[in-house]
């Protein structure tokens, strides 16, 4: 898989890609960092990537820390069973994406719901309306802002890359779309699983509340064992050699996240939740060009989050058997529902 998503002779051009289901759109059209092969994404990459940057992230993790501790005291404070994805984990991700991108916070159920119905597996009719009305949004406050930019993260593209010309405006809206339904989505996915998945091994929670040290590799270990953005589309260019096999120039490539994180090869005994092992070398965030933009904001949000929930909420359970909880099977960034807790 690493070498395949880093291969120059393996494409992510739309047209390209193999189809999940006959109404799966082509995506031609759009013009975002997962639409673009090298050197073309790797110069509108750059564009972004200071503000992901580790040095960005430290700077924002203040902010962070307070917003989940008011997230927590207001939850605390409610009534128990509480829904911890509504209550804790979306909002979350969503403030900080919202602070992040200039996007108006108050907006967050049109653009959670569009971002959810676009992303579901294999598209169809109604993931495509989604997808324009949530490019249409964006398409608007794009332009508004390049009348009256703000500090934000797209008022900053728009000031020092749009208006001098090294940017499209629909490149920049483009983006806006990928960076706002990736970055609130995953990220509450993430923290509510993680949380879950502690929860189902108790000693292992206990030990990380007796040690938050062990939270990075805590974090790295549930990144591994989730694996929850998966079947990334490629397609080869040239005829290339792997594993004794032969990839034809011109075949599709659906590359599962979730069995590389499950090699044996890589990760013994990989059906095992064990924060103890060595599992920095995950892609769960990818591999290559493509690898993950905001990887180093998702560590911290996961960080904080976690570390927070662990910290100050010590009797926390579940409100219902797991095999109750309802999950997400068609979304191609897999979640929950709902996570019903008490304490």
């Amino acid at each position: 898989m690493r070498s395949l998503l880093a291969d120059s002779r393996v494409t992510i051009r739309p047209a390209a890609l193999p189809r999940l289901s006959a109404a799966d759109s082509d995506g031609e059209g759009f013009r975002s960092l997962l639409t673009m092969d090298p050197p073309e994404h790797n110069t509108l990459r750059r564009m972004f990537i200071p503000e992901f940057s580790t040095r960005r992230v430290r700077a924002m993790r203040p902010g962070i820390e307070r917003l989940v501790d008011d997230l927590i005291d207001k939850l605390l404070a409610g009534p128990a069973p509480a829904d911890l994805v509504a209550e804790l984990a979306l909002p979350m991700s969503t403030l900080v994406i919202c602070a992040l991108l200039g996007v108006p916070y108050e907006d967050r159920e049109f653009f959670q719901e569009r971002s959810e119905i676009a992303t579901r597996v294999g598209g169809d009719s109604e993931s495509l309306t989604a997808l324009l009305e949530l490019r249409d949004y964006l398409d608007k406050l794009v332009t508004a802002k390049t009348k009256s930019p703000g500090d934000d993260l797209l008022s900053g593209i728009i000031v020092n890359r749009l208006i001098p010309g090294e940017i499209q405006h629909n490149e920049v809206v483009d983006n806006a779309v990928l960076l706002l339904a990736a970055g609130h989505e995953t990220s509450a996915s993430m923290a509510a699983l993680g949380i879950l998945t502690l929860l189902q091994h108790p000693e292992t929670l206990a030990e990380v509340r007796a040690d938050e040290g062990l939270l990075p590799q805590t974090i790295d270990e549930l990144l591994r064992y989730l694996s929850i953005a998966d079947g990334m589309r490629r397609a080869a260019t040239a005829d290339i050699e792997l594993g004794g096999m032969t990839i034809r120039a011109g075949d599709g490539l659906i590359i599962s996240l979730g069995s590389g994180n499950r090699d044996e090869d890589a990760f013994p005994s990989p059906d095992t939740f064990d924060i103890h092992r060595s599992a920095r070398h995950h892609v769960a965030f990818g591999y290559g060009p493509h690898q993950c933009l905001g990887q180093n904001l998702a560590r911290t949000e996961l960080e904080v989050t976690l570390g927070a929930v662990i910290r100050r909420i010590p009797t926390l359970r579940l409100a219902t058997d797991v095999e109750a909880l309802r999950v997400k099977p068609d979304a191609t960034i897999f979640g929950l529902h709902e996570l019903p807790v008490e304490w």
